[in-house]
């Protein structure tokens, strides 16, 4: 292609007659789409192939490898000549040497590289990250708790908060693309990555990753400009269950629950959110790769929501079509595969053979031009969408908020609107002003393991090489009840240096001897930081020292406040009984160790609720969804006991406060309704305590019989609300009759004359449908 001017790409050009004509009904820019064709008319195969490949940083760094770069990190002007001058590529993501990088170094490189694309092509690169938390790989970036905390608020304006604020510090970063969020269903305790998922309710996550997508991207998907960057939405489709539980294994899922539970969050996070990328799940569903997978991809994405945005492989996973799952006799055949299947860009962090693969699939005919065209436009779209032909680079000192205490006081705000009291024996929390505490356990004074994985590093091993200057929880129970009112023993430590379960030795004696003379203790358990496969584990009991630990300092007969710092739920069935309290942090961030302090303190009233099921047995696994048959509580009558029973920790949407709170007088506006209906439901709720509070009023409901088992129960609505004392709030919530339906075996979603019973709170009340429907477009 002809190198051209940027005021040609931007000069503005009336769409031509002939162009597409559901431009306006699918809600595009006859502009953009105008100087989209100008482009593509002009631009070679190369060069569209180019557009369709992205590479890692690491690639272009002077030094080392491939893998890694000298420090400090500089860009290879060969290299970039090899990666944007040969191959015309139009995507780079990720950091150098798996560290965080400032935000003058990422300006500095981001300029150098859409120079040298300006230069070759004309079109800029578009730069992509995991910023998953916050700004993961920028120094002084704020980090907010992982989604599962996030979805522990319950509280949607908060998690659009949160991702603006990411958004306009991504944009501080020079990167305008963001492999977020995450919208796995994590119905799975096992996996490795649950921590990164908003639980494991269809609603929760639909609602959580609709309100990030929005926080992120802004109201105008056609112009996603200045603070706003574009989400990717991760991992399409059904990553979160494996069934070996383990990364990126194979997951076995029904036709309905594909569509009903899995699909879902997506679609409502597409159609609502208007995302503008996809990212695809590394797995294998019903034996079939999903990078092949044109049903998946093509049909239910592109055909059936009319997205126009871009679908983006995951990490190297092209080659893993052929190098782990062998559909493919080699990597030409598994390029053809996913290209074929839908795949718009495909992240081959390393491998520079993509390109000519590609182009020799072309020129043979194994691919069409009009595939390679589609995904072009697509990637082009997203590109003048961000504003890059505009502004492909912008100076740091534009965003003068980056990392300010405005911005930090929301992160803080959401750790402890994330933290959960599980239990509360005795109403042994909040503690008093001057209580002695010892400070105990393995994640008691470490910033890394209050972070987890995506920070600052993949593993968040190097954490507190660029955290020091925030609280661990020891150290900030020290500012709380004072320096010498507070001291600390672990008993047991994790090897930093080594895989994320390893400890050292013990020293539990030592954390006994140190709970003398000492009023409470805050035992501080749960993982080290981990992030996907080298998270994988094959028990999901807590580890041995630490439940040795526990037992120990229960014996020493001082009141045990047992603090779970946790990606997953890890068993704590034998070391609960004797804890007078049970508080969830899960991985709250910087800022977690402050927010932790608030709450034991009782400065701050706890507020979270559980977004999965707490289980108890490893052979109990079960969500809180689950069909009739999953949990029964009596017997078949006769020779033979045909039944289950699934004892869990703590259910699904659990969490207790410093106040109590009283629900009455729900009511419903109609007792007769169809799909075509809307149901007003309403409930009065009163803080009955003595102490101010936020209560998450849960709606679920239960269809009592159904052609299929139905769930016993499904959450439908979730608003959170402030109640001082003696205050009365009335809660309303619309539920579309339709969104009762549910996903027959033909994928078709269903809902049948019958009743339904709602909850809210202790209140019950039932409604009653008077017409069946079947339909079958996935827009509900």
């Amino acid at each position: 292609m002809k190198k051209f001017s940027l005021w040609i790409l931007l000069m503005p050009i009336l769409l031509a007659c002939n162009s597409r004509v559901s431009i306006s009904e699918l809600g595009l820019d006859a502009g953009i789409e105008s100087k989209i064709d100008s482009i593509m008319a002009q631009m070679t195969i190369e060069e569209k192939i180019g557009q369709m490949s992205q590479f890692a940083l690491d690639l272009i760094g002077k030094g080392g490898n491939a893998y890694y770069s000298d420090e400090p990190f500089e860009i290879d002007p060969a290299m970039l000549d090899t990666v944007i001058g040969k191959y015309k590529v139009g995507s780079i993501l990720n950091t150098s040497n798996n560290r965080a990088r400032t935000t003058e170094v990422w300006e500095n490189s981001i300029r150098l590289i859409q120079e040298r694309a300006l230069q070759e092509t004309g079109i800029p690169v578009i730069y992509g990250i995991d910023a998953i938390h916050g700004v993961t790989y920028t120094a002084g970036a704020t980090f907010f708790p992982q989604e599962i905390g996030m979805a522990a608020t319950f509280n949607r304006e908060i998690v659009e908060r949160g991702a603006q604020i990411t958004a306009y510090e991504t944009r501080a970063s020079n990167i305008p693309w963001n492999f977020s969020p995450t919208m796995d269903v994590g119905r799975d305790a096992r996996w490795s990555r649950q921590w990164e998922s908003y639980g494991e309710d269809t609603y929760l996550n639909a609602q959580m990753g609709t309100a990030t997508v929005r926080g992120y991207q802004g109201s105008d998907r056609n112009s996603v400009r200045n603070s706003n960057i574009a989400a990717c939405l991760k991992h399409y489709l059904g990553y979160g269950v494996p069934v070996s539980g383990k990364d990126r294994t194979p997951a076995v899922i029904s036709e309905s629950e594909l569509r009903e539970k899995f699909y879902e969050p997506f679609r409502a996070a597409i159609v609502d959110g208007g995302a503008l990328s996809i990212m695809v799940n590394s797995g294998i569903i019903n034996g079939v790769s999903t990078h092949a997978d044109y049903r998946l991809l093509t049909e239910w994405i592109k055909e059936d929501l009319g997205f126009d945005g871009v679908i983006v492989t995951d990490w190297a996973d092209v080659q893993n079509l052929y190098t782990r799952d062998n559909i493919s006799k080699d990597y030409k055949g598994a390029v053809k595969a996913a290209i074929n299947a839908g795949i718009d860009m495909v992240m081959e962090p390393y491998n520079l053979a993509f390109c000519p693969a590609l182009k020799e699939l072309v020129e043979d005919g194994e691919v069409s031009t009009e595939r390679i065209d589609d995904a072009v436009r697509r990637v082009l779209r997203l590109k003048y969408r961000l504003g890059l032909f505009e502004k492909p680079y912008w100076p740091r000192a534009e965003f003068p908020d980056f990392g300010s205490n405005e911005h930090e006081a929301v992160a803080k705000s959401a750790a402890a609107e994330s933290i959960t009291l599980l239990k509360n024996e005795n109403t042994v929390l909040p503690l008093p002003s001057n209580a002695r505490i010892l400070v105990t356990g393995p994640n008691a004074n470490s910033m890394r393991t209050l972070n987890g994985g995506w920070s600052y590093s993949w593993q968040g091993e190097k954490t507190e090489d660029f955290a020091q200057q925030y609280n661990t929880i020891y150290e900030a129970l020290q500012n709380k009840f004072g320096t010498a009112n507070v001291k600390y023993e672990p008993g047991v430590t994790y090897k930093m240096d080594g895989q994320y379960f390893e400890e050292n030795t013990p020293e539990i004696q030592k954390a006994v001897t140190a709970a003398s003379g000492v009023d409470y203790i805050i035992l501080c358990v749960g993982e080290n930081s981990y992030c996907e496969t080298p998270g994988n584990l094959d028990e999901l009991t807590l580890s041995e020292n630490q439940t040795n630990l526990a037992l120990a300092l229960q014996k020493t007969g001082k009141p045990v406040i047992l603090v779970l710092n946790e990606g997953r739920p890890r068993l704590i069935r034998e070391i609960e009984p004797g804890s007078a309290a049970v508080v969830q942090t899960y991985l709250p961030g910087n800022f977690g160790g402050d927010a932790l302090s608030d709450i034991l303190s009782g400065d701050i009233n706890p507020s979270g609720k559980l977004p999965y099921t707490y289980p108890k047995y490893e052979q109990g696994l079960i969500t809180y969804d689950h069909k009739p048959s999953q949990n029964i509580a009596g017997k078949m009558e006769g020779a033979y006991d045909y039944g289950a029973q699934t004892s869990v920790q703590y259910p699904f949407g659990f969490g207790l406060s410093y106040t109590t709170f009283t629900y009455s007088n729900m009511s419903v506006d109609k007792t007769d309704f169809t799909s075509d209906d809307i149901v007003k439901v309403s409930v009065d709720v009163t803080n009955s305590g003595e102490v101010e509070g936020k209560e998450s009023v849960l709606l679920f409901s239960s269809d009592l019989v159904a052609s299929l088992s139905p769930d016993v129960r499904r959450l439908r609505g979730f608003e959170k609300i402030s109640l001082k004392p003696g205050e009365t709030k009335t809660v309303t919530f619309d539920l579309k009759g339709e969104d009762l339906a549910y996903v027959n075996e033909l994928g078709k979603w269903t809902i049948e004359e019958g009743e339904f019973m709602l909850q809210l709170g202790d209140q019950t009340t039932n409604i009653n449908c008077t017409k069946t429907k079947v339909w079958e477009t996935p827009n509900k």
